[in-house]
């Protein structure tokens, strides 16, 4: 699956930012709820992990999502003593050696084969892709900590997808209702294409760069602190709380709380 090297591409992108990153820099803490970089890297790591169990234990599997619903103090609380407390360049290391294991066995995986998850039964590739989509949205709070501006490529065509895919979704976890159809997007590529979903609608349009409409699914960045422009008031409903990640509703970075520090 092309998605499988897509992620391996989107994690070594993330490895490679940290290769050199200072090391007393691991335990700071982000943007993203205090989590420190240790924390991000522990929880794509495990995931990761599970994700692999998806295709070759599910029973092992189905055990650690209990362990990991029932754990106190919640999943933090239980990924870090999963690895005992691992960090730093150790981590940085065990995490590189699992996201290629992950890949590797993906990339040869049957596409629409039925897999386990916390949540409903999801296939091969929504797996793989929501592990290159949770990489992208946690790596966001890693470049913005370090002060680097992050160049994208169009492998976030997936996360867009995931986005438009997700428009109900964002809705149903609210126990609601869209207000209407997916308004029209017209997002540019990062190499200039331009990707274009939904009906063509000047209404109900949002258009802009394809980086901040996956900014905003993922919840990295409130509107307001990107350039796209929203049109319509079911667009602008969406854009305030968009969410294509699974779980309960989230609410939204304030304005101006997520963004890339001046170091």
């Amino acid at each position: 699956m092309q998605q499988a090297q897509d992620f391996r591409a989107e994690s070594q992108a993330l490895f490679d930012l940290l290769d050199t990153a200072d090391a007393a820099q691991f335990d700071q803490p982000t943007q993203f709820k205090s989590w420190t970089i240790n924390a991000v890297l522990q929880h794509l790591h495990f995931w990761n992990q599970m994700a692999g169990l998806q295709l070759t234990d599910e029973l092992l599997l189905l055990d650690r999502i209990a362990a990991v619903k029932s754990a106190q103090g919640g999943m933090r609380a239980f990924e870090n003593a999963h690895f005992q407390g691992l960090g730093g360049r150790a981590l940085l290391d065990a995490w590189h050696a699992g996201f290629n294991a992950t890949a590797d066995a993906f990339a040869t995986a049957d596409p629409k084969a039925r897999l386990k998850w916390p949540g409903p039964d999801m296939s091969a590739r929504s797996s793989i892709t929501a592990r290159l989509m949770e990489t992208w949205a946690h790596g966001q709070e890693v470049y913005d900590h370090l002060g680097v501006v992050r160049q994208n490529a169009d492998r976030i065509q997936n996360i867009v997808v995931l986005g438009v895919n997700t428009f109900g979704w964002t809705y149903a976890t609210r126990g609601t209702q869209p207000p209407g159809p997916m308004p029209h997007l017209v997002l540019t590529a990062p190499s200039g294409a331009v990707w274009t979903y939904g009906d063509p609608s000047d209404a109900e349009r949002i258009e802009g760069p394809a980086e901040a409409f996956c900014q905003v699914v993922t919840q990295t960045r409130n509107i307001a602190d990107t350039s796209l422009k929203v049109t319509g008031p079911v667009a602008i409903d969406w854009m305030s709380k968009a969410q294509c990640f699974a779980g309960p509703p989230e609410t939204p970075p304030a304005p101006g709380l997520r963004h890339t520090r001046r170091l």
